[in-house]
């Protein structure tokens, strides 16, 4: 695929910590501490030099137990809330892009709390899982076309009111919510629809295997690092789908049934590195 090697390039030698990304991660609750940390190592292993995740101390403690590389910022209580916004916000001065949502649930504080963080941010954002909740009911709305929104169907249906089931042109209203919303959407499903309410791009990577829990996570954390280390949302949205549906299919056939979201994660360099 020309844009993998587009963004994958050799680095230089005179090269340093962050000059390849630095992504900031939100996620996390005292049940859901692991989708967080999925969303980590995927970006880590797609090339992103430095990755933080901020979570609710359970969930903080447990990323940290994952990898000596994932750097844990732990949040009092056992979810978000509007009093850690102002951390984020420091947080996020020190990154190049953001992951909000994997694992945060949608208890009314995180998503005002997601929602105020979303106002302040100033970064190229995937916007996954859970968050996708704050953004309809707080009547946010993107800018630039710098965020993803990276939604499977029911999480589009939460997000437009829009059952897709129903509709045979699932294109035209991906393309037509992105334009709501200003931001890129990549609709996760048999074949990934993304659009930025101009262009539309299908991705036939993926395998029915990838229902597991877990591989949504790694997805949103692929299209982090590409956004941390500058690639435009619609591209990174573009080579995300991909790489995550190619490693997914290179993991299918090794462990079939038995896939694990980590198999996707083990997959990535050999998909970054077969197409250079």
């Amino acid at each position: 695929m020309k844009l993998i090697k587009d963004i994958f390039k050799k680095r230089p030698k005179d090269s340093k910590k962050g000059d390849f990304g630095k992504l900031l991660v939100v996620g996390g609750s005292k049940m859901y501490t692991g989708a967080p940390a999925l969303s980590a190592l995927a970006s880590l292993n797609c090339g992103c030099d430095l990755t933080v995740v901020a979570a609710p101390k359970r969930a903080a403690d447990v990323v940290a137990s994952f990898s000596p590389c994932l750097i844990a910022v732990p949040l009092e209580g056992d979810l978000l809330n509007c009093e850690h916004v102002d951390l984020l916000t420091r947080l996020s001065l020190r990154s190049s892009a953001v992951v909000i949502g994997p694992g945060l649930t949608k208890e009314g504080v995180v998503l005002r709390a997601v929602a105020d963080f979303m106002k302040r941010l100033k970064l190229p954002c995937v916007i996954d899982a859970d968050a996708i909740c704050a953004l309809k009911k707080h009547k946010w709305k993107g800018k630039d076309n710098r965020f993803i929104i990276t939604a499977h169907t029911h999480e589009f249906l939460e997000l437009t009111g829009i059952d897709l089931s129903n509709k045979k042109d699932k294109v035209k209203e991906v393309e037509e919510a992105s334009r709501q919303f200003g931001a890129v959407i990549l609709l996760k499903g048999y074949r990934d629809i993304i659009s930025d309410g101009k262009r539309t791009i299908l991705n036939k990577t993926g395998n029915a295997y990838m229902t597991k829990g877990g591989t949504g996570d790694v997805l949103a954390g692929i299209c982090g690092a590409l956004l941390a280390r500058g690639v435009s949302a619609f591209d990174a949205a573009v080579a995300g789908a991909y790489i995550c549906g190619a490693a997914g299919d290179a993991a299918a056939v090794i462990h079939g049934e038995s896939l694990f979201a980590t198999d996707v994660i083990d997959e990535i360099s050999s998909v970054i590195n077969v197409s250079l």
